[in-house]
């Protein structure tokens, strides 16, 4: 029976120590428990600065896209007015050209146009070299 008593006794005593380093083990599981909370708090408010910057980007560049969206449809519309008025030119000097007196008219306004050009340019270069 003192046999029993003893290791009942080794056993009470064993399981004692075993509580006793379970107590440590939980004041420092504590402590840790403690500092992941910190760094989780830590992790999660560098998160919530990052989303709001995301947030705020992302708002900025649907804005400058709306923006960008809204010109190109003011220059599409441009772009088809023009198209439409120069076709119409198109059309006119298609006209002018198809009458051989009319394409005669035109060969002679160009040619004047170009003989004042080289006469302007002749008496600017002869002006140039005449004055220095």
């Amino acid at each position: 029976m003192s046999y029993k008593r003893d290791s009942r006794a080794s056993r009470a005593s064993l399981f004692d120590n075993y509580s006793n380093i379970e107590e440590g083990r939980g004041s420092s599981s504590s402590r840790s428990h403690e500092i992941n909370e910190h760094d989780n708090d830590k992790a999660v408010d560098s998160l919530h600065d990052r989303v709001t910057f995301l947030k705020r980007l992302t708002g900025d560049i649907h804005n400058e896209v709306e923006n960008h969206n809204h010109l190109l449809d003011k220059m599409g519309k441009s772009m088809d007015a023009s198209r439409g008025t120069m076709s119409r030119t198109v059309d006119r000097f298609k006209k002018v050209f198809d009458k051989k007196s009319n394409r005669q008219v035109c060969k002679l306004a160009a040619y004047f146009v170009v003989l004042f050009i080289s006469v302007y340019f002749l008496i600017k270069f002869v002006g140039y070299f005449m004055w220095r």
